[in-house]
Formats: C-alpha cells, sequence, structure tokens
C-alpha cells in the first residue's frame, strides 16, 4: 500500500470520527472527548515509560551481573561456600 492511500484512509477515518462525534448528545460527547483524551495522554507518555522500564530492565541486569560475579568468587570447600568473611573471629555482645 503506497503513502498516498494510507494517508487518505487516515483522512478519512478522522473525518469519520469527526462525524461521529458531532452525531452524539451533549453527554455521550463528553465522555466520548474524556476517553478520546485519556488515549491520547497515554500515548503521549508511551515514550517516557518505555525509557523508564528500559533503564529498570537495565538495572536489573547489571544487578544480576554483579551479583554473579560476587558468586563465581567465593571459596568453595566441597559443596560449602565459605567466602572470607565468613572466617573472621566473632565479636562478643
Amino acid at each position: 500500500m503506497s503513502a498516498d492511500k494510507i494517508l487518505a484512509a487516515l483522512v478519512v477515518a478522522a473525518c469519520a470520527v469527526m462525524l461521529l462525534r458531532l452525531a452524539l448528545g451533549a453527554r455521550r460527547r463528553r465522555r466520548f472527548d474524556a476517553a478520546w483524551f485519556a488515549v491520547a495522554q497515554a500515548l503521549r507518555t508511551l515514550p517516557r515509560r518505555l525509557a523508564r522500564r528500559r533503564a529498570r530492565r537495565r538495572q536489573a541486569e547489571q544487578a544480576a551481573d554483579a551479583v554473579i560475579r560476587r558468586a563465581q568468587e567465593v571459596e568453595r570447600d566441597g559443596n560449602v561456600y565459605t567466602p572470607e568473611s565468613f572466617r573472621r573471629p566473632r565479636k562478643p555482645h
């Protein structure tokens, strides 16, 4: 489908929506407008939400990599993990 056909389809759809809105009564028109503005607001904030989601995912991946690296550095005695921090003398309270 070419760009001019897509543009024409979008214009026809916009005209149909505007005609439908004119045919509605006052109460339904307010509800229609509220729904339309809610959708528009959601679409407006979508890039920001996606960027935040990517950032959180990146942070989670980095934290998981750090935990895996720390777990690989721990000494093993048989099947028991014994990091050096466990070998410190206990302080009496």
